[in-house]
């Protein structure tokens, strides 16, 4: 209830153009399906990825450095880092697992000829869409857990696209695919004001001193 007195409290300090964008934009948000990128060696690329997560209206994105901790490139993210929750891991099992418990199945990235089909793939169940790097792909452990394995229709010679590409193909596509069928894929009233409040908090610089204030009143 306190959380709700806060939201509203801060929303005064808000335009009414701000907040019509947050509501827009909250509207076609989703965490029916989300991303995970896999020790992406180049920081540009993941950068990206979160950029289209943002772009394609995915709320979490997670991270998974268990060679190297990277930071998220603020200039080719363009702020799609305020907007798009960032969750980090130092192992693939852990990740995995954490997913798993929140109901969704682990979807392996693949060029390989076995792989399913982007078109064919059925959207009606939450799904964890992984990706590794273009030089080697994701790891066994993850291709091992993985329920099945999609893959983007390519007629070229080369079989293998920049993870930033695949991942803005794949979530374009699925994205689309989910909105126009019958699945409930929104949030719920309460996951948007979980979401304002932090959008909320983003966008007014002093917002934790404004917070202060309005709980000592």
């Amino acid at each position: 209830m306190e959380e709700h007195k806060i939201l509203d409290y801060l929303q005064e300090f808000l335009t009414p153009r701000r907040k019509a964008l947050f509501e827009k934009v909250l509207a076609q948000r989703t965490n029916h399906f989300t991303v995970v990128a896999q020790d992406v060696y180049q920081l540009h690329n993941t950068s990206a990825v979160v950029r289209s997560c943002d772009v394609f209206g995915i709320q979490n994105i997670h991270v998974i450095e268990e060679r190297i901790p990277r930071r998220i490139d603020k200039e080719i993210a363009m702020g799609a880092q305020k907007w798009v929750n960032i969750n980090r891991y130092n192992s693939s099992r852990d990740c995995v697992t954490n997913l798993r418990n929140k109901g969704y199945r682990i979807i392996a990235t693949s060029p390989h000829e076995d792989s399913q089909l982007l078109e064919d793939f059925d959207v009606a169940t939450p799904a964890a869409l992984f990706f590794g790097t273009e030089k080697d792909g994701l790891s066994e452990e993850i291709m091992r857990e993985a329920d099945a394995t999609i893959k983007i229709p390519m007629v070229g010679f080369t079989e293998s696209l920049n993870i930033s590409v695949s991942a803005a193909i794949i979530l374009q596509s699925l994205t689309a695919k989910l909105r126009n069928s019958k699945v409930n894929w929104q949030f719920s009233e309460e996951e948007k004001n979980q979401i304002r409040l932090e959008w909320t908090k983003k966008t007014i610089k002093n917002s934790e001193e404004l917070i202060g204030h309005f709980l000592n009143q």
